[in-house]
Protein backbone atom coordinates (compact mmCIF):
# COMPACT_ATOMS: atom_id res chain seq x y z
CA UNK A 1 0.00 0.00 0.00
CA UNK A 2 1.48 3.23 -0.98
CA UNK A 3 1.73 5.70 1.40
CA UNK A 4 -1.13 8.78 1.16
CA UNK A 5 0.67 12.32 0.34
CA UNK A 6 -0.69 15.85 1.86
CA UNK A 7 -2.76 18.09 -0.12
CA UNK A 8 -1.09 21.61 -0.96
CA UNK A 9 -2.38 24.21 0.25
CA UNK A 10 -1.94 26.82 -2.75
CA UNK A 11 -1.06 29.88 -1.54
CA UNK A 12 -0.43 31.90 -4.73
CA UNK A 13 -3.97 30.33 -5.83
CA UNK A 14 -5.66 31.78 -3.02
CA UNK A 15 -3.86 34.88 -2.91
CA UNK A 16 -4.74 35.39 -6.46
CA UNK A 17 -8.85 34.63 -5.61
CA UNK A 18 -8.17 36.95 -2.51
CA UNK A 19 -6.62 39.64 -4.55
CA UNK A 20 -9.54 39.92 -7.23
CA UNK A 21 -11.84 40.55 -4.87
CA UNK A 22 -9.71 43.37 -3.32
CA UNK A 23 -9.60 44.89 -6.98
CA UNK A 24 -13.17 44.45 -6.97
CA UNK A 25 -13.58 46.52 -3.47
CA UNK A 26 -11.36 49.36 -4.64
CA UNK A 27 -13.22 49.58 -7.92
CA UNK A 28 -16.54 49.70 -5.57
CA UNK A 29 -14.52 52.87 -3.98
CA UNK A 30 -12.66 54.12 -6.71
CA UNK A 31 -16.80 54.72 -8.10
CA UNK A 32 -17.33 56.78 -4.96
CA UNK A 33 -14.32 58.85 -5.27
CA UNK A 34 -12.37 57.15 -2.99
CA UNK A 35 -9.37 55.39 -4.02
CA UNK A 36 -7.49 52.81 -0.77
CA UNK A 37 -4.13 53.97 -0.34
CA UNK A 38 -0.97 53.13 1.83
CA UNK A 39 1.90 54.34 2.92
CA UNK A 40 5.27 52.32 3.02
CA UNK A 41 8.13 53.71 4.66
CA UNK A 42 11.62 52.06 4.83
CA UNK A 43 14.41 53.54 6.62
CA UNK A 44 18.07 52.09 5.85
CA UNK A 45 19.22 49.76 2.75
CA UNK A 46 18.06 46.14 4.46
CA UNK A 47 18.55 44.03 0.97
CA UNK A 48 15.65 41.48 2.24
CA UNK A 49 13.45 44.78 3.41
CA UNK A 50 13.92 46.27 0.28
CA UNK A 51 12.14 42.92 -1.66
CA UNK A 52 9.87 42.49 0.73
CA UNK A 53 9.05 46.28 0.33
CA UNK A 54 9.36 46.63 -3.42
CA UNK A 55 6.84 43.46 -3.31
CA UNK A 56 3.84 44.82 -1.36
CA UNK A 57 3.89 48.48 -3.43
CA UNK A 58 3.79 46.18 -6.34
CA UNK A 59 0.91 43.91 -5.04
CA UNK A 60 -1.29 47.25 -4.41
CA UNK A 61 -0.68 48.73 -7.78
CA UNK A 62 -1.95 45.30 -9.01
CA UNK A 63 -4.69 45.54 -7.30
CA UNK A 64 -5.84 49.39 -7.55
CA UNK A 65 -5.06 50.67 -4.79
CA UNK A 66 -2.71 53.66 -4.43
CA UNK A 67 0.69 53.64 -2.65
CA UNK A 68 2.90 55.75 -1.62
CA UNK A 69 6.56 54.35 -1.30
CA UNK A 70 9.16 56.93 0.92
CA UNK A 71 12.65 55.44 1.23
CA UNK A 72 15.01 57.08 4.15
CA UNK A 73 18.67 57.18 4.57
CA UNK A 74 19.62 54.80 7.63
CA UNK A 75 20.51 58.21 9.05
CA UNK A 76 17.43 59.62 9.94
CA UNK A 77 16.39 60.70 13.47
CA UNK A 78 13.64 59.06 15.39
CA UNK A 79 11.94 62.50 15.34
CA UNK A 80 11.93 62.23 11.89
CA UNK A 81 10.36 59.30 10.92
CA UNK A 82 7.81 60.04 14.11
CA UNK A 83 6.80 63.74 12.21
CA UNK A 84 6.47 61.34 8.94
CA UNK A 85 4.53 59.25 10.74
CA UNK A 86 1.91 62.20 12.48
CA UNK A 87 1.95 63.80 8.78
CA UNK A 88 0.69 60.08 7.47
CA UNK A 89 -1.81 59.78 10.26
CA UNK A 90 -3.46 62.85 9.23
CA UNK A 91 -3.20 62.49 5.60
CA UNK A 92 -7.25 61.83 4.13
CA UNK A 93 -5.53 60.02 1.18
CA UNK A 94 -3.74 57.19 3.38
CA UNK A 95 -5.93 54.50 4.86
CA UNK A 96 -3.12 52.60 5.51
CA UNK A 97 0.54 53.14 7.52
CA UNK A 98 3.29 50.22 7.33
CA UNK A 99 6.70 50.97 8.43
CA UNK A 100 9.19 48.00 7.27
CA UNK A 101 11.28 46.25 10.17
CA UNK A 102 13.95 45.77 10.96
CA UNK A 103 14.60 49.54 11.66
CA UNK A 104 18.09 50.78 12.01
CA UNK A 105 19.39 50.12 15.74
CA UNK A 106 19.07 53.81 17.06
CA UNK A 107 15.28 53.77 16.46
CA UNK A 108 12.96 52.47 18.71
CA UNK A 109 10.63 50.17 17.02
CA UNK A 110 8.50 49.65 19.62
CA UNK A 111 7.46 53.31 19.75
CA UNK A 112 7.31 54.16 15.93
CA UNK A 113 4.64 51.27 15.80
CA UNK A 114 3.05 53.18 18.59
CA UNK A 115 2.74 56.44 16.82
CA UNK A 116 0.63 54.85 13.31
CA UNK A 117 -2.68 55.45 14.47
CA UNK A 118 -4.89 52.44 14.91
CA UNK A 119 -6.86 53.17 13.07
CA UNK A 120 -3.81 52.98 9.70
CA UNK A 121 -2.37 50.17 11.56
CA UNK A 122 -2.63 47.81 8.66
CA UNK A 123 0.42 45.52 9.78
CA UNK A 124 -1.47 44.84 13.02
CA UNK A 125 1.28 45.62 14.88
CA UNK A 126 -0.14 48.32 17.31
CA UNK A 127 -0.77 47.93 20.85
CA UNK A 128 -4.27 48.88 20.11
CA UNK A 129 -4.80 45.47 17.77
CA UNK A 130 -3.18 43.29 20.03
CA UNK A 131 -5.72 44.34 22.24
CA UNK A 132 -8.81 44.35 20.05
CA UNK A 133 -7.53 40.97 19.04
CA UNK A 134 -7.33 39.89 22.39
CA UNK A 135 -11.06 40.85 23.60
CA UNK A 136 -12.02 40.10 20.33
CA UNK A 137 -13.51 43.10 18.82
CA UNK A 138 -12.65 44.59 15.50
CA UNK A 139 -9.21 45.64 14.59
CA UNK A 140 -6.50 44.64 12.43
CA UNK A 141 -5.20 41.23 12.72
CA UNK A 142 -1.66 40.87 12.09
CA UNK A 143 -1.18 39.88 8.37
CA UNK A 144 0.68 36.62 8.77
CA UNK A 145 -1.65 35.01 11.26
CA UNK A 146 -4.55 35.95 9.50
CA UNK A 147 -3.38 34.56 5.81
CA UNK A 148 -2.75 31.31 7.73
CA UNK A 149 -6.46 31.40 9.05
CA UNK A 150 -7.60 32.17 5.31
CA UNK A 151 -5.86 28.92 4.47
CA UNK A 152 -7.55 26.68 7.18
CA UNK A 153 -10.81 28.36 5.76
CA UNK A 154 -9.94 27.88 2.00
CA UNK A 155 -10.28 24.16 3.06
CA UNK A 156 -13.14 24.28 4.65
CA UNK A 157 -11.36 23.06 8.20
CA UNK A 158 -13.44 23.32 11.23
CA UNK A 159 -11.49 24.14 13.85
CA UNK A 160 -14.06 23.66 16.55
CA UNK A 161 -12.79 21.05 19.11
CA UNK A 162 -9.60 20.31 17.41
CA UNK A 163 -6.23 20.74 19.09
CA UNK A 164 -3.96 23.30 17.65
CA UNK A 165 -0.10 23.70 18.55
CA UNK A 166 1.45 26.86 17.61
CA UNK A 167 5.28 26.31 17.94
CA UNK A 168 6.83 30.13 18.38
CA UNK A 169 5.23 32.95 20.54
CA UNK A 170 6.24 36.01 18.39
CA UNK A 171 3.92 39.18 18.31
CA UNK A 172 3.75 39.17 15.24
CA UNK A 173 2.92 35.54 14.52
CA UNK A 174 2.44 32.70 17.37
CA UNK A 175 1.03 35.13 20.01
CA UNK A 176 -1.61 36.30 17.90
CA UNK A 177 -1.84 32.59 15.76
CA UNK A 178 -2.84 31.70 18.93
CA UNK A 179 -5.81 33.86 19.88
CA UNK A 180 -7.46 33.55 16.43
CA UNK A 181 -7.39 29.83 16.36
CA UNK A 182 -8.92 30.27 19.93
CA UNK A 183 -11.38 32.27 19.03
CA UNK A 184 -12.67 29.68 16.44
CA UNK A 185 -12.90 27.13 19.53
CA UNK A 186 -9.36 24.89 18.88
CA UNK A 187 -7.86 24.34 21.93
CA UNK A 188 -4.48 25.62 21.44
CA UNK A 189 -0.97 25.06 22.88
CA UNK A 190 1.83 27.45 22.49
CA UNK A 191 5.56 25.78 22.40
CA UNK A 192 8.91 27.96 22.20
CA UNK A 193 12.46 27.26 22.64
CA UNK A 194 11.49 26.33 26.44
CA UNK A 195 9.31 23.83 26.09
CA UNK A 196 10.28 20.61 27.17
CA UNK A 197 8.92 17.89 24.64
CA UNK A 198 8.17 19.01 21.22
CA UNK A 199 7.38 16.31 20.10
CA UNK A 200 4.48 14.84 22.98
CA UNK A 201 2.95 18.16 22.28
CA UNK A 202 2.80 18.06 17.97
CA UNK A 203 1.77 14.45 17.99
CA UNK A 204 -1.77 15.18 19.63
CA UNK A 205 -1.99 17.99 17.08
CA UNK A 206 -4.77 18.46 14.56
CA UNK A 207 -3.22 21.53 13.00
CA UNK A 208 0.02 22.29 13.53
CA UNK A 209 1.25 26.01 12.41
CA UNK A 210 5.56 26.20 12.81
CA UNK A 211 6.59 29.40 13.20
CA UNK A 212 10.24 30.08 14.96
CA UNK A 213 12.65 30.48 11.66
CA UNK A 214 14.53 27.26 12.16
CA UNK A 215 14.62 24.43 9.67
CA UNK A 216 13.13 20.99 10.36
CA UNK A 217 11.67 21.90 13.76
CA UNK A 218 8.67 19.23 12.60
CA UNK A 219 10.16 16.36 10.91
CA UNK A 220 7.81 13.43 10.10
CA UNK A 221 8.04 11.64 13.07
CA UNK A 222 6.60 14.41 15.18
CA UNK A 223 3.42 14.80 13.14
CA UNK A 224 -0.01 12.97 13.64
CA UNK A 225 -0.93 11.32 10.75
CA UNK A 226 -4.02 13.58 8.83
CA UNK A 227 -2.90 16.76 10.48
CA UNK A 228 -2.75 20.06 8.93
CA UNK A 229 0.49 21.66 9.02
CA UNK A 230 1.00 25.32 8.26
CA UNK A 231 4.72 26.11 7.35
CA UNK A 232 5.39 30.03 8.12
CA UNK A 233 9.33 29.79 8.06
CA UNK A 234 11.27 31.53 5.65
CA UNK A 235 14.77 30.29 5.70
CA UNK A 236 17.69 29.36 3.50
CA UNK A 237 19.06 25.52 3.09
CA UNK A 238 22.62 24.76 2.16
CA UNK A 239 22.20 25.45 -1.37
CA UNK A 240 20.68 28.56 -0.78
CA UNK A 241 16.83 27.38 -1.58
CA UNK A 242 14.13 29.01 0.05
CA UNK A 243 12.85 26.56 2.84
CA UNK A 244 10.39 27.03 5.97
CA UNK A 245 10.57 25.39 9.09
CA UNK A 246 9.12 22.16 8.61
CA UNK A 247 11.12 19.13 6.63
CA UNK A 248 8.51 19.75 3.70
CA UNK A 249 9.53 16.32 1.81
CA UNK A 250 9.37 13.86 5.25
CA UNK A 251 5.85 15.75 6.83
CA UNK A 252 3.91 15.46 3.43
CA UNK A 253 4.10 11.84 3.63
CA UNK A 254 2.17 11.79 6.98
CA UNK A 255 0.39 15.44 7.09
CA UNK A 256 -3.45 15.50 5.52
CA UNK A 257 -2.80 19.02 4.41
CA UNK A 258 0.70 21.09 4.10
CA UNK A 259 1.52 24.90 2.94
CA UNK A 260 4.63 24.45 0.64
CA UNK A 261 7.87 27.20 1.02
CA UNK A 262 7.90 28.78 -1.19
CA UNK A 263 4.22 29.49 -2.16
CA UNK A 264 2.43 28.95 0.46
CA UNK A 265 2.29 31.43 3.80
CA UNK A 266 4.42 34.13 2.13
CA UNK A 267 2.04 35.18 -1.23
CA UNK A 268 -0.56 35.82 1.81
CA UNK A 269 0.72 38.04 3.99
CA UNK A 270 0.68 40.25 1.67
CA UNK A 271 -2.84 39.81 0.27
CA UNK A 272 -3.88 40.22 4.12
CA UNK A 273 -1.71 43.41 4.06
CA UNK A 274 -4.21 44.44 1.07
CA UNK A 275 -7.07 43.15 2.64
CA UNK A 276 -6.59 45.41 5.99
CA UNK A 277 -5.80 47.94 3.71
CA UNK A 278 -8.72 47.65 1.68
CA UNK A 279 -10.72 47.25 5.09
CA UNK A 280 -9.14 50.69 6.77
CA UNK A 281 -10.38 52.50 3.64
CA UNK A 282 -14.00 51.29 3.74
CA UNK A 283 -14.08 51.79 7.36
CA UNK A 284 -13.73 55.42 6.84
CA UNK A 285 -15.97 55.52 3.49
CA UNK A 286 -18.57 54.16 5.66
CA UNK A 287 -17.62 56.90 8.81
Amino acid sequence: MTQATGRLIDGNALSKQLRAEVAQRAAALKARGITPGLAVILVGDNPASQVYVRNKVKACEDSGLHSVLEKYEAGMSEAALLARIDALNRDPAIHGILVQLPLPAHIDAHKVIEAISPAKDVDGFHVASAGALMVGQPGFWPCTPYGCMKMLESIGYDLKGKHAVVIGRSNIVGKPMALMLLQQNATVTICHSATKDLKAMTLQADVIVAAVGKRKVLTADMVKPGAVVIDVGMNRNEEGKLCGDVDFEGVKQVAGWITPVPGGVGPMTITMLLVNTMEAAERVAAA
